[in-house]
């Protein structure tokens, strides 16, 4: 028995646990995975726990202060707007507009990006050649950019913003998808199943993949941050969510007739701006140790 505890406790951990314990060595990362599971929370449980609705207007406390300046007040704890609205309560609501549609635009340019990706990848010759210089030229052109041009096609609004970051966003998974997936098919190990008499569809699911989904689980951080500030910046530009939505970009954008009297207006939701953001890089900065070729 001693000798069957002594293997266990020396036995070598799976590649998903040695992850996790090179994840977990990082306290920043582990910060930022504990302020996405708060988001996360609030994103399903957020109009449960403000405390007032987000159009709710008091004539009463119109631009009032935080609590914490002495002429705020408790029953509006992050203060109001000029039409009296509670802060904390309209950026609870928000959060599932920006963080929850991005987690939606995400996973959507993931399933589109990753198919188009692995099409292509497995594609040789002057084909494979083509979209990678199509990808090239499309991804020279920044995400807002594009969002912006899709937008100004299908008009301004919260759900056109969807598609229209969604669109931006493809391009970075197939390029992304295709360069790796390309890179592996360059190694010896898939020559070698292919000398055993494994098939295309063979290759790439059970030789290829493997070796990708680091890459992908990397590009979907790096696609959260930049969905959030790109539907964060839309709003904040008049072109997606629209008044009196309480999307934190156009909570931003109305905010800022007031800024120089009440600043509380512009500065909250940009620092919910700021938290989404900084928590989704120091994940991603964590993965991109934790998978890294020198841990692994």
């Amino acid at each position: 028995m001693a000798r069957i505890r002594i293997y266990q406790d020396d036995a070598i951990p799976s590649p998903s646990k040695r992850t996790w314990i090179a994840f977990s060595s990082n306290p920043f990362a582990l910060v930022g995975l504990w302020l996405l599971f708060i988001l996360f929370l609030v994103m399903l449980f957020g109009e449960y726990l403000a405390p007032f609705p987000p159009g709710l207007q008091d004539p009463n406390a119109l631009l009032l202060p935080p609590s914490w300046d002495q002429a705020g007040s408790v029953t509006h704890f992050l203060g109001t707007d000029e039409l009296g609205r509670d802060i904390l309560s309209r950026v609870l609501h928000g959060t599932h507009l920006t963080f929850g549609i991005s987690i939606a635009v995400v996973a959507v340019a993931l399933i589109v990006g990753f198919f188009l990706g692995s099409v292509s990848g497995m594609m040789s010759g002057i084909k494979s050649s083509i979209l990678g210089h199509l990808l090239d030229a499309l991804l020279s052109i920044p995400s807002l950019i594009l969002a912006m041009l899709v937008v100004a096609v299908m008009g301004a609004g919260l759900e056109n913003v969807f598609w229209a970051v969604g669109l931006a966003l493809v391009p970075q998974f197939v390029r992304a998808i295709h360069q790796a997936i390309h890179e592996e098919l360059q190694k010896e190990y898939v020559t070698a199943a292919r000398l055993d008499g494994a098939n295309s569809l063979q290759i790439y699911w059970y030789v290829i993949m493997p070796n990708v989904w680091d890459i992908v689980i990397i590009q979907v951080t790096l696609a959260m941050s930049v969905a959030v500030l790109d539907i964060a910046a839309l709003g904040f530009l008049n072109l997606g969510a629209q008044a009196p939505s309480p999307e934190w970009g156009a909570m931003v954008m109305q905010g800022t007739e007031h800024f120089l009297i009440a600043p509380w207006t512009v500065t909250i939701p940009g620092v919910a701006i700021l938290i989404t953001v900084l928590a989704i890089n120091l994940v991603g900065d964590g993965l991109r140790s934790a998978l890294s070729p020198q841990r692994s």
